[in-house]
């Protein structure tokens, strides 16, 4: 992340007490706004939490692999059920707007830049 960036991670501090794998997440940003992609492999859509509440994002998911009956893993290589990763936004963006799809493992997030502090064009008249 940049500098410049509308979001920053949070540490932490009030996660719940069990264990989380951090996802990966890309932010982009441009003029108009930001988007987050995060890697969530493994989680199905009903198992996927998003909250925005305090300028906060939260974005939570627990992991499905099912182990077919009568068989054991011998490897796990994923051991943390849950993803779990928290977001600061910046006021300059406007999460009442924040649009959200999820494909194949992949989440994405757009949340918009407050009217305000989009660059707008002015039109100069000639008199």
């Amino acid at each position: 992340m940049s500098a410049n960036t509308n979001v920053t991670q949070r540490s932490n501090e009030n996660a719940r007490p069990e264990a989380a794998l951090l996802p990966p997440v890309d932010v982009i940003e441009d003029a108009s706004g930001i988007t987050l992609l995060a890697d969530l492999p493994g989680v199905p859509k009903d198992r996927l939490s998003l909250q925005l509440e305090a300028g906060s994002l939260t974005i939570e998911g627990e992991v499905s692999l099912n182990t077919p009956e009568g068989m054991e893993s011998g490897h796990a290589e994923v051991r943390l059920p849950r993803y779990r990763r928290v977001f600061t936004l910046s006021k300059e963006l406007d999460s009442e707007k924040t649009t959200a799809e999820f494909k194949n493992g992949v989440l994405r997030l757009r949340i918009p830049k407050t009217e305000q502090v989009q660059p707008r064009k002015i039109e100069v008249k000639v008199v």
